[in-house]
């Protein structure tokens, strides 16, 4: 039996923020993922800047800039009037030491946390390795896995569930999981092309009933994210040729490109009811999934990790007492139910499902004015303040935190 203070199930970018934070802090930490490594599926990909403070922090942020690059506006393109709409994103210039997003696939940004994962010696990844059952005592937690047709054990203090929506430690620990399921699946698709030469921003939210997507530059060589809706009735037969047929309606006719990847997957918009059973904590998407319409799916377990692994690391060391993981379960699930889900349920129906003429053109009144008024767009940027949860260890009375571990 392998024994860890943390153990995370989940290697995806929520469980390795996790794991980063507790490595840095000094504290012993296991992670498990199914898959055999990173999967360079099309995902996540902009980040927003209220999470880039706390990446600084983790060491994380020049590397992502570097690999990736800054994103200073958002536009908004009306497919049926040809208008163009951009917010400009330096409008909270005074609120941030980061006024721009970031761009960079989510497979990029696994790598370069597993690259920094790799200088900390109390850090151990165990890939193909897939959780089978949890139980939990007083003073720990048992875990049983399956790697390779075999069974293998893990003994934690504590347990982070960082595997995703369909989350076997939220299963295991009766967590319920409510909310709904969209009758239309997103598409997401990589594209080599050159829209920039056509005259697209590197951002590009296409406003359309039928047709509406959300395009953007993924890498400076020229590959785009092309994401559009479907309804979940259609087969996935055929998908390829629905994908060329979606191009050949919405990018320039004498633009050419190279489909590379795609991927069809549900939305959902649900919240677990508690994401806290005494030693298990849930984060990210195993806790709570949204539409990812404007990206604050992976922005959430990004803020949830950044609250978690401190607050944890400050349990586990003595530094904290355990009420401050209530506190985290308790500020998170409310700021995603109050703020996160909401605000990518709007984006969503503007987006994808302007039907009503009148609503859109109210809609688009409301963008024309952002977009020439600095103060209007800086209050309209600042939802990622309520995006926030600030350190869950402010409320108490705490020594110092110990020096950062140094790497062997």
């Amino acid at each position: 039996m392998s024994k860890t203070s943390v153990l995370i199930v989940g290697a995806g970018p929520v469980g390795m923020i996790n794991a980063l934070g507790l490595a840095r802090a000094g504290v012993d930490v296991t992670v498990i993922e199914r898959n055999a490594g990173i999967v360079p599926e099309p995902r996540a990909m902009t980040y927003h800047w209220t999470v880039l403070a706390g990446m600084q922090r983790l060491g994380l942020l020049d590397d992502m800039v570097a690999e990736g690059f800054k994103l200073h506006e958002m536009c908004y393109r009306i497919l049926a009037s040809g208008e163009v709409i951009r917010l400009d994103i330096d409008a909270v210039a005074d609120d941030t030491a980061h006024p721009y997003a970031v761009v960079l696939g989510q497979d990029q940004l696994e790598q370069i946390a597993l690259r920094k994962l790799a200088a900390y010696p109390n850090v151990r990844i165990d890939w193909n390795t897939r959780m089978t059952a949890l139980a939990q005592d007083g003073n720990g937690v048992d875990v049983e896995a399956e790697r390779d047709g075999n069974t293998v054990r893990y003994r934690a203090d504590w347990v982070i569930g960082a595997d995703g929506g369909g989350s076997g430690v939220r299963k295991a620990i009766g967590a319920t999981f409510d909310g709904m399921t969209w009758p239309q699946r997103f598409v997401a698709t990589n594209v080599v092309c050159d829209l920039e030469a056509h005259g697209w921003d590197a951002c590009n939210y296409l406003v359309d009933p039928a047709d509406g997507a959300v395009i953007a530059k993924v890498t400076r060589s020229g590959i785009w994210r092309v994401t559009f809706s479907e309804d979940t009735s259609l087969p996935l037969e055929g998908l390829e040729q629905r994908i060329h047929a979606y191009y050949a309606r919405v990018l320039p006719r004498d633009m050419p490109y190279e489909l590379k990847l795609y991927s069809a997957y549900n939305m959902h918009q649900r919240i677990v009811d508690r994401m806290r059973v005494g030693r298990v904590l849930l984060a990210g998407d195993a806790a709570h999934v949204t539409n990812p319409t404007n990206g604050f799916g992976l922005v959430s377990g990004m803020l949830d990790s950044q609250v978690l692994s401190e607050a944890l690391a400050a349990v586990v060391q003595g530094r904290a007492p355990e009420s401050v993981l209530d506190r985290y379960a308790e500020e998170r699930r409310r700021v995603f139910a109050e703020t996160a889900s909401p605000t990518s349920v709007e984006t969503k129906r503007l987006v994808f499902h302007s039907e009503d003429p009148e609503r859109l053109e109210r809609d688009l009144e409301r963008l024309r004015k952002l977009a020439q008024d600095k103060e209007l767009r800086r209050a309209q940027f600042n939802v990622g303040h309520r995006l926030q949860t600030p350190s869950v260890l402010d409320a108490i009375q705490r020594p110092a935190a110990p020096a950062e571990a140094v790497p062997a």
